[in-house]
Formats: structure tokens, sequence, C-alpha cells
């Protein structure tokens, strides 16, 4: 499934939003480069996020998420450029898992965030028709809380994730039943 989006976001050209492949590791990581640590920096130590960044978007990582893990990556691209992604995986029968969903920080605000969110959510519709939930993590002192509230989420629970190295993830879980 590939959306475009007919008015340009924040009239910087037309947006593309497509199934993302292994071929396309380097965008996926282009992006996080700047996302990952922009949205985080004020919020981890510099030691947590370079963890994270190893952890989350190594070259062999997400290969491994794509190829054995089953998460669905979607990229979004401006201009012929690749301004943003998400990638979704099913963890049980009847939930699926948002695992991330990034924008660069200066194609924000142009509706590129809903666009991959509402492509998530039909990527789920059609692998489950039915009834079913959606959920993510979220830092929960992530300003993007209100945006994933605006979308229709809501907070179900609050946890510390061990995520290795000492370090921990202290999210929010939040849902949205579909």
């Amino acid at each position: 499934m590939t959306v475009t989006q007919e008015e340009p976001a924040a009239g910087s050209g037309r947006l593309t939003v497509r199934p993302a492949t292994v071929a396309d590791i380097g965008l996926i990581r282009q992006v996080a480069a700047v996302a990952f640590p922009a949205t985080y920096r004020s919020l981890l130590s510099p030691e947590q996020l370079d963890y994270m960044m190893e952890w989350m978007y190594s070259e062999e990582s997400l290969r491994r998420q794509m190829e054995v893990d089953g998460h669905t990556f979607y990229l979004a691209e401006q201009a012929g450029r690749p301004c943003g992604y998400v990638s979704v995986q099913q963890e049980s029968a009847d939930v699926f898992h948002l695992q991330k969903i990034y924008v660069l920080p200066a194609s924000q605000r142009g509706g590129i965030g809903q666009t991959l969110f509402r492509t998530a959510l039909a990527h789920v519709r059609r692998l489950h028709p039915g009834p079913c939930r959606v959920e993510l993590n979220v830092n929960r002192h992530n300003p993007a809380l209100g945006f994933y509230e605006h979308m229709g989420m809501r907070r179900l629970r609050a946890g510390d994730f061990p995520i290795g190295h000492g370090y921990f993830m202290t999210d929010y879980i939040m849902g949205l039943d579909l």
C-alpha cells in the first residue's frame, strides 16, 4: 500500500508513504539519526541515547526486526527525501504494537505523523478486520503524549521496562481499540 497525500504537508511537496523493505534500512537509519535524538535528548542521558540507537537502529537490528520479528515498516518521503517512518508488529491474536513512529523535526506539524499513524492503523485493519487493539509505549515525559491522545489513544498503564545495561524505558502503554 502506498499513500500519497494530495495536499502538500507543510508546503514542502507531495508526501508519499510506502512499505519499507530491507533495502530501505539506510533511509530509516538516516531519519532515526536525527529524529530519535531530537525526541529524547532532554529525557535520556547521552549514554542511554547512544545505547538505544545501537539497540534499535543498527543495520543488524533493523534487519532482524523486519525479517525475524515481524515488524512492518512504512517510510514517508516528501519531495523524494525520507522524512519519517512507522513500524507495527502483531503481538498476539488481537493485539498489535506500534513499535516506532518518528518524523524529522523540520517536517513535524505538517500532518506527516498523522498520515503515518493512519497508515499503521490501515495496515492493522487489513491484517485483522475484526475487533483488536493497537498499543504503543511512549516515554512518560514525551511531549508526543498529546499527539497520541489527539489520535484517539488512551493511557492503559505505566511501567519501567528494562532494556539492558541497567537502562529502563519509563513508559506509558497507550491503546486504541479498533
